[in-house]
């Protein structure tokens, strides 16, 4: 059994990916606090809908046509983990825009939920794990 065919687990591998990604962007950030011109990065809210819709379709971004007679058709590719310029409260003379409180705010809060999502990730483990034992 392969646990990335089940949508739980593919959906939390995908949020994991996106938490990971953020944190990246936000040390990113960090490190040029003192970079002329710089603009902070961030990605755009995880859309649990959209990741939904790529389980539906087998994340490959086309259906499966199981008989010649069905209608082919196309299914718009889901890009989840595509940066965008930050806005972050305060430019200094320079033109850097990152603000560090607003950066460790938002590490914060992916690590948090990181943290979560690992945990759900473990329980969810664990519930595989008891059904698939033998009863005693």
């Amino acid at each position: 059994m392969n646990l990335g065919e089940i949508p739980l687990f593919a959906m939390l591998k995908s949020r994991l990916g996106y938490l990971g990604e953020r944190q990246r962007l936000i040390a990113q950030n960090v490190a040029n606090a003192d970079t002329p011109g710089y603009r902070p990065q961030d990605l755009r809210p995880f859309g649990f809908q959209a990741h939904v819709a790529a389980a539906a379709t087998g994340g490959a971004g086309q259906p499966v046509r199981t008989d010649k007679a069905h209608l082919s058709g196309t299914v718009r590719r889901i890009a989840p983990h595509r940066a965008v310029e930050g806005k972050d409260s305060e430019v200094t003379l320079d033109g850097n825009a990152v603000s560090l409180e607003e950066q460790m705010l938002k590490m914060a809060e992916a690590r948090i939920d990181y943290d979560a999502a690992i945990g759900f990730y473990q329980k969810s483990m664990g519930l595989v794990r008891t059904a698939a034992r033998t009863p005693k």
